[in-house]
């Protein structure tokens, strides 16, 4: 990846929704040019999705979030990969990451409740062969999601008392 690349890629990590206009006026280049580096982006896999960060709090569709610590033997010729892989595969998991520490894998899945994120480790992780054991951990509250802090500090909110 090019300098020029690196600091569109800065500038749309902090927010996806600036156009190749405004990109190319902040980095005094053209928008063809910023385009062109962006499709290229794209069609490497370095970009690979524009997203929006929501404060599940504020919105009406309650969702449980989960993580899921894994236990797995690798298997002969995949390593990690291929049960990663399976797991991925499932629409209820949002990322899953290969870690160092007591568990392999952190899998982070969403449902609608706390029954399905059960049923979901019962019945689908814990049947792959090679997961030794799992460990849940259900996320009650959301400080800072991809950087950005989700609740905006408020002003003094404590009551005044006149003495």
């Amino acid at each position: 990846m090019t300098a020029f690349e690196k600091e569109i890629v800065n500038v749309l990590t902090q927010d996806a929704r600036i156009a190749p206009k405004q990109i190319a006026a902040m980095l005094s280049s053209d928008e063809q040019t910023v385009k062109a580096a962006i499709d290229k982006l794209e069609k490497e896999g370095i970009i690979v999705k524009y997203t929006a960060i929501l404060n599940d709090e504020k919105t009406e569709d309650y969702v449980v979030d989960a993580l899921i610590e894994v236990k797995v033997t690798p298997k002969k010729k995949e390593g990690f990969d291929g049960i990663a892989k399976q797991i991925a595969s499932f629409p209820e998991v949002q990322s899953v990451y290969l870690m160092s520490g007591a568990y392999d894998l952190a899998v982070f899945i969403q449902d609608k409740t706390l029954q399905q994120v059960s049923r979901f480790v019962s019945e689908r992780i814990s049947t792959f062969d090679g997961v030794l054991s799992t460990a849940t951990h259900f996320i009650l509250k959301k400080y800072k999601i991809e950087g950005v802090v989700t609740e905006k500090e408020d002003t003094d909110n404590r009551i005044l008392v006149l003495a």
